[in-house]
């Protein structure tokens, strides 16, 4: 996310006046997350509360049409925008606006797709795997969209998201690491791509699930505020290899004595001649 875009979330909050009664609830500190707050049962229309119990939203644009429309004063011309938030944690939403101005009008998609957030289950629903992680669906979920339909299939850890772009992007966001989808009807369709595949995981939230299931399909609602790759209940953290021994210390070897330097034989002075009689 550009940093120009958080200032300006960071702004609105400090600035925000609550006007409705979950707002307040949320200024005073008496709901302190996004699962209290959808299980509250009051209507979330205000952007500002995602803002304070999500802080690390991802947005993303999935589509920027040009409508128009004549009346008898001419063509009037507008921007229609569908955009998709998440914390790729469990929390998703999708706004779809029309403006203007393009700019203004992403920035009213944006909030749109915050007030429509749900809560996402997320499980090992897949036959196949028995990683006992929740990186997929649970179960297998159906949406529909205008003429699109759509059938995102649980898969095994390692497949990756084998599904449409568009679904791509709604998927990530709500932190489904491998899926499979089957699709019918015209998925070139931005708009409706998106309302399916987000219809389908709403389906997650609203199917209820006993406890002999949860456990066995490890099923988590909301976020975790653990990484995929980090071990769950009922799962150990593989060991950690053991330490090379460490190296004997070397041992120095025996200094040798200095050799002394050799002592030189004395000099012996030549002989002095005998003194004898006067030389002739």
């Amino acid at each position: 996310m550009e940093p120009r875009r958080m200032e300006r979330r960071k702004e609105s909050t400090a600035d925000w006046r609550p006007r409705t009664k979950l707002g307040r609830l949320v200024r005073d500190g008496k709901i302190t997350s996004m699962s209290e707050a959808l299980a509250s049962g009051l209507p979330l229309r205000e952007a500002e509360i995602v803002d304070i119990l999500l802080p690390n939203l991802e947005d993303e644009v999935l589509s920027v049409n040009m409508v128009q429309r004549m009346t008898d004063s001419g063509r009037r011309i507008k921007f229609a925008i569908t955009t998709v938030v998440g914390n790729s944690d469990g929390f998703v939403g999708l706004g779809h606006v029309k403006g203007k101005e393009v700019g203004q009008a992403i920035r009213k998609s944006i909030d749109d797709a915050k007030v429509n957030m749900i809560e996402v289950k997320r499980g090992c629903g897949s036959w196949q795997c028995g990683c006992a992680k929740p990186h997929t669906l649970p179960f297998e979920v159906k949406g529909k969209g205008g003429s699109v339909e759509i059938s995102i299939i649980p898969a095994p850890r390692g497949v990756g998201l084998a599904v449409g772009n568009v679904a791509k992007h709604v998927l990530r966001l709500a932190g489904i690491r491998d899926a499979w989808s089957l699709t019918d009807g015209k998925t070139r369709t931005t708009v409706n791509m998106a309302r399916a595949s987000f219809e389908a995981l709403r389906e997650t939230s609203a199917t209820k699930v006993r406890d002999e299931q949860t456990r066995r399909l490890s099923i988590i609602s909301g976020a975790t505020g653990i990484p995929v790759g980090a071990p769950t209940e009922g799962t150990t953290a593989p060991a950690a290899p053991a330490a090379a021994p460490a190296p004997a210390p070397a041992v120095e070897a025996p200094k040798e004595a200095p050799k002394e330097a050799p002592k030189e034989a004395p000099k012996k002075e030549p002989a002095k001649p005998k003194s004898g009689g006067a030389e002739k």
